[in-house]
């Protein structure tokens, strides 16, 4: 099917937000379900977020994937800020905006989530029930994987709370980098797991990079990443109807757990957790087997509850 993709700007409490809106042929002479695809932390709307959307596009769905504020091409201060309750209200303003739209039937909008984009679906829909069906593919809870990896976590956080006084004194905001710049920085690291090589092979290569992601996180925003749980009160307030995938190569980002924890936590009485074999986190983001299968699975799901 062939689809148009426009660029929009959503308005988002002062700001906006830098959005792709993908239009299936004809969509716009009827009412139509419409999919809110959320990109992972560090990412942008160009890649794996926008590679979901284009194809759930195709097989129908309006679909509408943002940078998230204060990164890519979105509106927003500090530059760089990766603030989860920031993320989650993009997503609210998401739908919004596709509310607005004569096109869209308000009654039939999902979300999809790829790795911490997962997570901010998952409490996004936990938040606003506008959403009626929830997809995550390889999600993570932001949260609980920087706990595990930051060492000492209370030390972290009151250093990102003294660079954020220093800021508010004056100082040059601190940017640190999410992963390796490249692989020989990664190799002078000793780092081998799985999920960081591949992070940086897909970022950081032609197979992934892009401007709207240039490997940039305002360190102050750890204290909001730390302190945040993607699936706190999932087993109260998560009711929607629920399709988790995952590979099962693990990896440091846990995704494979938190697709687990996740399952066996929320309320939803429909939920379904789809493994594949021998993919691993990122074969999920671009590689062109997992994503056909994740694909199948996600346009059968929301065709059957939205």
């Amino acid at each position: 099917m062939n689809v148009t993709k426009k660029a929009i700007m959503i308005p988002a409490n002062g700001h906006k937000i830098a959005a792709i809106l993908n239009v299936p042929e004809q969509a716009e002479e009827k009412k139509n379900p419409a999919i809110v695809c959320v990109h992972p932390g560090s990412s942008c709307k160009e890649q794996t977020a926008g590679i979901y959307a284009g194809k759930m596009a195709e097989n129908g769905y309006v679909t509408i994937v943002f940078d998230a504020s204060c990164q890519g091409e979105s509106e927003g201060t500090p530059r760089y800020a990766e603030i989860p309750a920031q993320r989650v209200e993009d997503i609210h303003y998401a739908v919004d905006y596709l509310t607005t739209l004569s096109f869209v039937d308000e009654n039939r909008i999902g979300v999809l989530g790829v790795c911490a984009g997962g997570g901010y679906a998952v409490n996004a829909a936990m938040s606003d029930h506008r959403i009626q069906a929830v997809g995550t593919v390889a999600g993570v809870n932001i949260g609980r994987s920087q706990r595990e990896t930051c060492g000492d976590i209370i030390k972290t956080m009151e250093a990102a709370g003294k660079q954020r006084t220093e800021e508010a004194r004056g100082a040059e905001n601190m940017i640190v980098n999410w992963i390796p710049h490249n692989h020989e920085e990664r190799e002078a690291a000793g780092i081998t797991d799985i999920d960081i090589v591949e992070a940086v092979d897909y970022y950081t290569t032609p197979r992934g990079r892009q401007p709207g992601s240039p490997n940039k996180l305002l360190f102050s925003s750890m204290s909001a990443i730390l302190s945040f749980d993607a699936f706190q009160l999932a087993e109260t307030l998560l009711t929607q109807p629920l399709q988790i995938i995952v590979g099962d190569k693990q990896g440091a980002f846990g995704s494979y757990r938190d697709g687990h924890e996740l399952y066996e936590r929320a309320a939803s009485v429909k939920k379904d957790l789809m493994v594949l074999e021998n993919v691993s986190h990122y074969d999920l983001y671009d590689q062109p087997e997992p994503v056909a299968k994740a694909v199948e699975k996600l346009t059968a799901f929301y065709g059957s509850n939205m």
